[in-house]
């Protein structure tokens, strides 16, 4: 490669840099159009790895996320006595299920996470709960099966009812 061709490229790079700085939509929009030209040679490649690993990250933090909330609406609803919000928890519970199930089909390979998540998950929420109802004796430990299905679908306080 020659000093001219070498310069040029150093100057698009500094662009398309300068362009993801300014407008990511933009950006985003470019990057695509390039990949799909199948234009490697003119992407910015530094922002296009640090773009594909933030959503990775995002995805994961996104199913703690939804976890948490879950799990504070479940242990709201199983120990708090206070009858008129238990449809206004049942229903964040049912929002936070039908989004962690799109979750886990749009990116089935975060149920492998399930685990690990569902642990921190559960200790952050059993924190925010104590601090909000620091009457209610929370129990230390899931009292109920944590795998995905019943996660998703159980409605825990019925089977605590029918005891």
């Amino acid at each position: 490669m020659n000093s001219f061709q070498e310069e040029w490229r150093m100057s698009q790079t500094n662009n398309l840099a300068a362009l993801y700085e300014q407008d990511i939509l933009l950006w985003s929009e470019d990057t695509v159009a390039k990949l799909k030209a199948r234009d490697f040679d003119h992407l910015d490649i530094e922002h296009l790895i640090e773009e594909v690993e933030a959503l990775g990250i995002s995805q994961k933090k996104e199913l703690i996320s939804r976890l948490i909330i879950l799990l504070e609406h479940l242990l709201k609803r199983l120990y708090v006595n206070l009858p008129d919000d238990y449809n206004g928890w049942e229903r964040t519970i049912r929002t936070q299920r039908g989004e962690l199930e799109v979750l886990l089909d749009a990116a089935p390979s975060l149920s492998s996470r399930w685990e690990m998540s569902f642990d921190k998950a559960w200790q952050i929420a059993l924190k925010n709960v104590r601090k909000e109802y620091p009457q209610v004796s929370f129990p230390s430990e899931w009292g109920y099966d944590r795998s995905i299905d019943p996660m998703l679908n159980s409605d825990f306080w019925l089977e605590l009812s029918e005891e």
